[in-house]
Parts: C-alpha cells; structure tokens; sequence
C-alpha cells in the first residue's frame, strides 16, 4: 500500500515497481523480485485506511524531490495520523533523495510529532 502518491494508475504505481527494480539492481535483497510485489496506492483520504491499516502488513509513502515535498508528504502523515492510518512506513523516493535534509527532515517530524515511524532506505 503506497500513500502519497500523485495518482492511482499504472503509471504511478510503476515509478515504485522502477524504485524496486533499482534497489534490487543495488543489491537490496529484502526487495527480492521486483515484480513480484502488488503495489496498490491509496489515497489518504479513503475511508478504507483504518481498515486496511489493520490488515496490511506493508505500507509506504511515496516522497518525490521537488522543493515542496516535505509538506506534501508531512500533509499526507498528518492525515494518517488523523484517519488512524499505518504508524510504521516505508520511505519510497526517487534515487538520489540522501538522508540527509528532506528525508531526515521528515523522518524526524513523523516520528516527533504524528507518532509515526518512518524507514529510510536512501543510499
């Protein structure tokens, strides 16, 4: 289940499956085969998340490289945080977005102010 994300069709959901594809390539064996994953994206606001929260096991947040990402992406954990969302998500992220800055920036105010923990798998 990814969260964040600009729409819900395959050409979305294809730019995690390419971010999959890339940390297999890297050496990532977590990911294992990329296209075995179903990457389903949900919009925040679905009145399924409590729901699915409790039934999903594997949740991410998709954070784009832009200068307006961090409050993109920390609108979407607020909403999570409201709805009674996953409290524990992957950061999903175009190559190139380090630890430092934006991803650390945001993992920090997650965790700091919304309860909700953050994984960042950056290079």
């Amino acid at each position: 289940m990814v969260l964040g994300l600009p729409g819900n069709g395959s050409r979305h959901t294809g730019r995690v499956t390419e971010l999959f594809e890339y940390w297999a390539d890297q050496g990532r064996g977590w990911v294992g085969n990329p296209h075995a994953w179903r990457v389903v994206a949900l919009p925040v606001g679905s009145p399924h998340l409590p729901v699915l929260a409790s039934e999903q096991a594997r949740w991410a947040l998709w954070v784009d490289a832009d200068p307006e990402a961090f409050r993109r992406a920390y609108r979407v954990l607020k909403q999570v945080a409201e709805r009674g969302g996953p409290q524990r998500l992957v950061l999903v992220h175009p190559p190139g977005v380090g630890r430092q800055g934006l991803l650390s920036n945001l993992r920090h105010a997650a965790a700091s102010y919304l309860g909700i923990e953050l994984l960042v798998l950056a290079r």
